[in-house]
């Protein structure tokens, strides 16, 4: 590199451009400045969230009206489908549910809604059982059940008929009765709303 420039300005050494013309002093050699183009990072799409489990309780405005409307419609039709009418309350009850909401129900959901429509159906059959006995007194059908039930003590079969005539009996009678309605209506309905869940919903 010259110690002058042309105009005959005394250059400092590695300079540049002259300080007095301005006359570049060499060939300036530009880095490249363009970086290498970083790909963007690339973040492995996570797969979407399985649907949480359907936790059915009485707290679901839906379950619980659609329970009612199976539950009602289940017990008038006790009287020409019995036990056949609770299992297809749960069975629909499960199904209608995921119709109508749209939510994908397994068969540990599909019990929920079972037991859920079975709590509601058993205060309606219990109250219909209950009328039945106080206006028939308990009814003849029991009462002949008992009559005609074999017995090596004909006075203790008596006493029973009797007793159950009574109002005590009744009561006890009415009791045991509506704890065996409980859990028939409860059990018929669980296993209909968990195959209901399993027909319509996901496994």
């Amino acid at each position: 590199m010259p110690d002058f420039c042309t105009c005959g300005a005394a250059l400092p050494p590695d300079a540049l451009f002259c300080h007095k013309c301005g006359k570049p002093q060499r060939e300036i050699v530009t880095p490249d400045t363009q970086a290498a183009e970083v790909p963007a990072p690339v973040f492995a799409q996570a797969p979407p969230p399985a649907m949480d489990e359907a936790r059915l309780t009485f707290h679901d405005r839906a379950a619980v009206l659609i329970a009612l409307r199976v539950g009602v419609a289940a017990t008038i039709l006790v009287l020409f489908l019995p036990f056949v009418n609770w299992l297809a309350a749960g069975f629909f009850a499960a199904f209608w549910y995921q119709r109508k909401t749209r939510r994908l129900l397994d068969v540990y959901a599909g019990v929920h809604m079972g037991w859920i429509t079975g709590l509601v159906m058993f205060p309606l059959g219990a109250l219909a059982l209950t009328v039945t006995a106080i206006v028939d007194r308990w009814g003849s059908l029991w009462l002949e059940q008992i009559k005609n039930t074999p017995t090596a003590d004909p006075a203790m079969q008596r006493q029973m008929v009797q007793f159950f005539q009574s109002g005590p009996g009744m009561a006890v009678a009415l009791l045991m009765w509506l704890g065996f309605w409980f859990l028939l209506i409860i059990g018929l309905s669980i296993a209909g709303g968990a195959l209901g869940a399993k027909v319509a919903g996901r496994p």
